[in-house]
């Protein structure tokens, strides 16, 4: 696994040619510029019917991709003030400017998180916003530890050094917006009131 400086970790992911992982309050993430998210999809032998995630460091970032009414924007950003940074991922409808590879089975929407960890709203801080998805082949348990990402994405670049934040290991709340309230499809780690 290339253990890389954080400088170097940023410059290849903005620049599309690599893979990042890196710790987030759930669990570890794949990262990738939105428009090279069929590495995400190559990498993890991952079905094309499983969306991706666009991740950022603010919440501010992610209302660029998508789109709703002042009523809707206001609504989800009395959840976003609420609950994020933090183990929630809000789907909402996407705008043109999401890549269709995000999504590729209802590019209509798109899922976005802020995670309420340093590191990886550090790396988010200088790339912009990434697609991302857990550190894992598709179908297996997510991956928690540096040893065991390199194992199974040995071409996946990943920091030099090691956190002392700890990934909680149970994966964000997804919740979608109907038009008219929220629909949780996956009970996670945050509890929507």
């Amino acid at each position: 696994m290339p253990q890389v400086p954080f400088a170097t970790l940023v410059e290849s992911v903005r620049a599309g040619t690599h893979l990042a992982s890196f710790p987030t309050d759930t669990v570890p993430a794949l990262a990738a510029k939105p428009d090279r998210a069929n590495l995400i999809y190559t990498a993890k032998q991952r079905s094309l019917d499983k969306p991706l995630i666009l991740m950022a460091s603010e919440i501010e970032e992610l209302w660029h991709y998508v789109k709703g009414s002042d009523r809707e924007l206001e609504s989800w950003n009395a959840i976003a003030k609420q609950y994020l940074p933090g183990a929630l991922t809000l789907v909402l409808p996407a705008n043109d400017r999401v890549p269709a590879a995000m999504n590729p089975n209802d590019p209509t929407t798109i899922g976005v998180r802020v995670p309420n960890h340093s590191i990886a709203r550090k790396i988010l801080a200088q790339t912009g916003a990434l697609a991302t998805t857990s550190a894992n082949r598709s179908g297996q348990p997510a991956l928690l530890s540096m040893s065991e990402i390199a194992a199974e994405f040995p071409e996946v670049l990943m920091l030099e050094f090691d956190s002392d934040e700890v990934a909680s290991g149970t994966p964000s709340t997804v919740a979608k917006w109907t038009g008219e309230g929220w629909q949780i499809l996956r009970q996670g780690a945050i509890k929507l009131n």
